[in-house]
């Protein structure tokens, strides 16, 4: 593992030397460690890059880490990762990413996760981002999620994008049976002419299945974000969107919900707020001395906190 590994590791997945528990570590489109548990079972698929990670049926506080790390310009980094989740599991899953290049040539991570998540299962799904590296070559990460919820199972969905990416391209994807719940919580910066699409797609085919999908943004000097959202309540059901942007300088932000209510008892529920920092926070976080830059970077941390 070489040194950009090892700093991108302390930042997206707190990587102190080693991992606890079942982990795989990609560094520029290839595997160079990986180790079960007894409990997760990591296999590499034989048909393209990436991995099929099994966890046993009543597995109980598993942690798998499987960060991704491109150290360098012109890489092209695509992997497959499908987790099969066992009956009554429970598990945390770790998948941060980090793109690096100090020269003018593009890097780019696309990670396509597959979720089965047995009955009764519950799941915490930590994904963190971040481009690093001079220069003005594009750091571009487009993660793509699908997530397949069995009766009664839970998937917690927290990622976060913390800055130096270029350009990301976000697609989620999920259909929840009965009893299942997908909590998806979403935080995003970006600055200078970066760009960030999120798209979001959830069908609740069974009853007293349920959707939370929150997205909290800052879009910085000359960005732009654009956040879709669609939830399909095909049952009873309940389901919320919410999207809140914090815009400075010339930033901009979209965002276009669509709720479709195919069944007389689907509950379904938008909320979007998009506006800038109030003047009476900055004020207020002056009186203490703080100049003006400092006192909108410490909103902007507690807002994307």
């Amino acid at each position: 593992m070489n040194s950009v590994s090892e700093d991108i590791l302390r930042i997206v997945s707190d990587w102190k030397g080693s991992f606890c528990g079942a982990y795989s570590i990609r560094e520029d489109g290839r595997s160079i460690s990986r180790m079960d548990s007894e409990h997760v079972h990591i296999k590499p698929k034989t048909d393209k890059p990436g991995l099929d990670i099994y966890i046993d049926d009543d597995a109980k506080n598993e942690t798998i880490s499987i960060p991704a790390c491109v150290t360098h310009g012109d890489v092209d980094d695509l992997v497959y990762n499908d987790f099969h989740v066992g009956k009554n599991a429970d598990v945390t899953i770790i998948a941060g990413c980090g793109v690096h290049t100090d020269n003018g040539e593009p890097a780019r991570h696309n990670g396509i996760h597959r979720f089965f998540i047995g009955e009764n299962a519950s799941v915490k799904y930590l994904e963190k981002h971040v481009g690093l590296g001079k220069g003005d070559g594009r750091k571009s990460i487009d993660p793509v999620t699908e997530v397949f919820l069995e009766k009664n199972a839970t998937l917690e969905m927290e990622t976060s994008q913390i800055g130096g990416v270029t350009d990301s391209h976000r697609v989620t994807n999920g259909k929840v049976a009965e009893g299942g719940r997908l909590v998806i919580h979403e935080r995003l910066l970006t600055e200078h002419d970066q760009r960030a699409d999120s798209e979001f797609s959830v069908e609740m085919n069974g009853d007293g299945s349920s959707v939370d999908l929150v997205s909290r943004s800052v879009a910085k000097d000359e960005s732009h974000q654009d956040f879709k959202a669609v939830i399909v309540g095909n049952a009873s059901c309940t389901g919320h969107s919410e999207c809140d942007a914090i815009i400075t300088g010339h930033g901009t932000v979209s965002a276009t919900p669509q709720l479709d209510a195919n069944n007389i008892d689907a509950a379904l529920i938008h909320e979007a707020a998009i506006g800038k920092i109030a003047g009476e926070e900055l004020l207020k976080l002056r009186t203490f001395g703080l100049t003006e830059e400092e006192a909108e970077e410490r909103i902007i941390r507690g807002f994307l906190r």
